[in-house]
């Protein structure tokens, strides 16, 4: 019973790290009433407080080590942390949860493509076949399915935001892969945290000033606040990394691709979201896409790694 329960548990907790994930977008969804930089200084305000009693002893005993890797720390600090959440929110202003999450599925390919231009890696001629698969799903949900749109401009000002967001996670996926191990993991995330709560700070006081500071001590923003710090700041990350450490990264990283299905679900059922053809059609082409670009890829690196051992043996 044990040896089954170990082998299904990873799936378990990625089960939840995409639940929790699709919560982001839906309570991101849910607050658009207050601004996007609001919204993420908060959320980061909260997981700092979660943060301080189990990150800062880490963050103490090796700040030799984050000011000697201060320049990786933080562009990951500013893309992965401060900017992403702020423009996922600041598009959530504009466009539907649904298409926030379909778009956000890209964000693989557009890593294994700054990966190709920026560390020279080389892409397979499959691999650049879903590039171009899961591109023209992305694009075919931001126009509705309608080719006229292209020519029109007349595009959803948050499919256009959300650029930003998947710009920003790509460059910030980059630098952990290449920088990451030079950290603690409690103490990286609390360092992280903290340094975008104080580079958020200043404009969530422009914020406040021209549009007025927002009452914030309703039930519902707490409890949407809380979630937010909590489960997918924290909770999510740590049920990921633990994922990754018993299937490896390639597994871990395709289940995230069930972010839309989950999305598009609460979507329907607590936001009052109708979910289109056009959107399920783009979903599967993007998620086709990236399965054929990111496993290809994993596939001829285990191949060489395989064909390395044998000619040593």
């Amino acid at each position: 019973m044990q040896g089954r329960l170990g082998v299904v548990y990873p799936y378990i907790l990625l089960i939840f790290v995409v639940l929790f994930y699709a919560g982001n977008i839906l309570i991101g969804k849910a607050l658009n009433d207050l601004l996007p930089f609001t919204i993420a200084f908060l959320r980061l305000f909260v997981a700092l407080i979660f943060l301080f009693p189990i990150g800062i002893r880490s963050a103490r005993e090796h700040r030799a080590t984050f000011w000697n890797h201060r320049r990786p720390l933080l562009i990951m600090t500013l893309t992965g942390v401060a900017f992403f959440n702020t423009f996922i929110y600041g598009a959530l202003q504009y466009t539907s949860a649904t298409n926030v999450s379909v778009l956000e599925t890209v964000i693989p390919v557009l890593t294994v493509i700054l990966s190709a231009f920026l560390l020279k890696e080389r892409l397979l001629p499959l691999q650049w076949i879903g590039v171009i698969i899961s591109f023209t799903g992305a694009l075919w949900v931001v126009i509705d399915g309608r080719f006229g749109n292209l020519v029109s401009l007349n595009w959803n000002i948050g499919d256009i935001i959300m650029i930003g967001a998947i710009l920003s996670w790509s460059v910030y996926s980059i630098v952990v892969k290449q920088s990451i191990h030079l950290f603690p993991p409690l103490g990286a995330l609390f360092m992280m945290t903290s340094i975008a709560t104080l580079v958020l700070f200043p404009f969530v006081v422009i914020e406040w000033w021209v549009y007025g500071v927002p009452y914030l001590w309703k039930v519902d923003y707490i409890l949407g606040f809380l979630y937010l710090g909590i489960f997918p700041s924290l909770i999510a990350l740590i049920f990921y990394n633990n994922a990754v450490e018993q299937l490896g990264a390639s597994k871990a990283s395709v289940f995230l691709n069930f972010l839309p299905v989950f999305t598009m679900g609460g979507a329907y059922l607590w936001l009052g979201e109708k979910i289109t053809l056009m959107q399920v059609t783009g979903a599967l082409l993007v998620i086709s896409g990236v399965v054929l670009t990111t496993q290809i890829g994993k596939k001829r690196k285990n191949h060489r790694g395989v064909k390395s051992k044998v000619n040593e043996a």
